[in-house]
């Protein structure tokens, strides 16, 4: 097994490597920070609900697995997309991560099986469905769909679609944050232009709601849908300050989708298996995602200046999301039927004060007015470096196998 001192190396905000023993502690630390539910599952192996997360390697969905298997004690499948070490290559950090939560899983006694695989394609739909078939006893609970992809190949057309980041209707500019060679933050504008042609239909073709609802047919298809079962799409709709590039932009135009979706799916689910779906509206988060969309670098630093330690966790977040899909606490639902998980977000409070600190905000000023030591630690923290408790002077194993779905 290969091994090797790693040292982070990075183009702004993307890193070349991962660090395995810093993303497995993360998952660990991760797993101390979802609370305890409030009565023990109590359920022995084997008999703890079924659950299908995709996504599940980063972001909320990788909080969703976690917060599942703890808070709600979940079973089921976990499906990602990956890539393996190689001679020259960590893994991905998402790699390392899964291989994490899969020990986790064990040392719970949860049967939760990892698939490396595209989400999107209907091979990966065929194999979730054969397991849940032949391993789970053909009836699943929860849906869980975390998906943030910059392609999407139709299956039934077999046409290719690329997501952008662009705004509607005109151009935008905006303030972002970024960090020089040296580490050195500046508070720049950047200018990005409006969608084009097919841009917006681009991006709904990836990011909306059409591939969850395809998962919901295959799985309904086969017979698969659990009487009550319960299928939630995680969104996020964010300040008015990043508006034009997000909400009101051509993602924010998927997102709508997305929810328009969770509505038609919801009728569907109500008449035929007394279930229900909706999207889960999640508070701000540094994501591997979220880095790459103008102006969230510095929003969630400026955020995290004027929130503190009351800055929500994604796992916390999602382990309120578990408690009201399986009914431990009331569905608590806006008037678009969404769940709110971003209340501590968005009150008026809290936006008036970044909003003052985004308007000063200058390279001269940053340092001041934004937590930049903590978001350039959770940047690096996504690739498993700067992680508390890591000796990162020592060589580590790089070559970690993928969970085994056959044990």
């Amino acid at each position: 097994m290969s091994e090797r001192v790693l040292s982070p190396r990075n183009r702004g905000f993307l890193f070349l490597d991962s660090h395995p023993a810093g993303c497995e502690r993360l998952v660990a630390d991760m797993w101390q920070a979802c609370p305890e539910p409030a009565e023990p599952a109590g359920t022995p192996e084997g008999a703890g609900p079924v659950a299908l997360i995709i996504g599940s390697s980063a972001g909320y969905g990788l909080a969703a697995t976690v917060a599942g298997l703890k808070r709600a004690g979940i079973r089921g499948i976990a499906v990602s997309f990956e890539k393996a070490p190689t001679a020259r290559r960590t893994a991905t950090a998402g790699w390392y991560r899964t291989a994490a939560t899969a020990d986790l899983a064990r040392s719970a006694g949860r049967d939760l099986v990892f698939l490396n695989g595209d989400a999107f394609s209907d091979t990966t739909k065929n194999q979730v469905a054969d397991l849940l078939e032949q391993r789970f006893g053909g009836r699943l609970d929860y849906l869980i769909y975390s998906v943030a992809a910059p392609r999407r190949t139709d299956p039934d057309t077999g046409a290719t679609y690329a997501s952008v980041l662009k705004p509607i209707g005109s151009a935008n500019r905006t303030k972002t944050l970024v960090f020089d060679d040296e580490g050195a933050p500046e508070a720049r504008e950047v200018e990005t232009g409006p969608a084009e042609g097919d841009d917006i239909e681009q991006t709904v073709a990836v990011m909306g709601g059409a591939d969850w609802e395809r998962w919901i047919d295959h799985l309904a298809g086969r017979g698969l849908l659990g009487e009550g079962f319960a299928t939630a799409a995680l969104s996020y709709i964010g300040s008015p300050l990043t508006a034009a590039i997000y909400r009101q932009g051509t993602i924010g135009a998927a997102k709508t989708h997305l929810e328009d979706t969770a509505r038609t799916l919801n009728e569907r689910l109500g008449k035929t298996v007394g279930g229900r779906a909706v999207t889960s509206v999640n508070g701000a988060a540094v994501t591997q995602s979220s880095t790459a969309i103008p102006g969230i670098a510095l929003y969630t630093g400026l955020l995290r200046a004027v929130l503190g330690q009351r800055m929500m966790p994604p796992v916390r977040q999602l382990a309120a999301l578990w408690d009201q899909l399986n009914e431990a606490a009331p569905l608590a639902l806006d008037e678009e039927g969404r769940v709110r998980l971003d209340t501590w977000e968005l009150s008026d409070e809290v936006q008036t004060a970044v909003a003052a600190r985004w308007e000063a905000a200058t390279t001269d000023t940053i340092a001041g007015l934004a937590d930049l030591d903590w978001f350039h630690g959770e940047v690096r923290r996504l690739y498993g470096f700067s992680v508390p408790g890591v000796d990162y002077t020592a060589p580590v194993a790089t070559d970690v196998p993928w969970p085994d779905p056959t044990l």
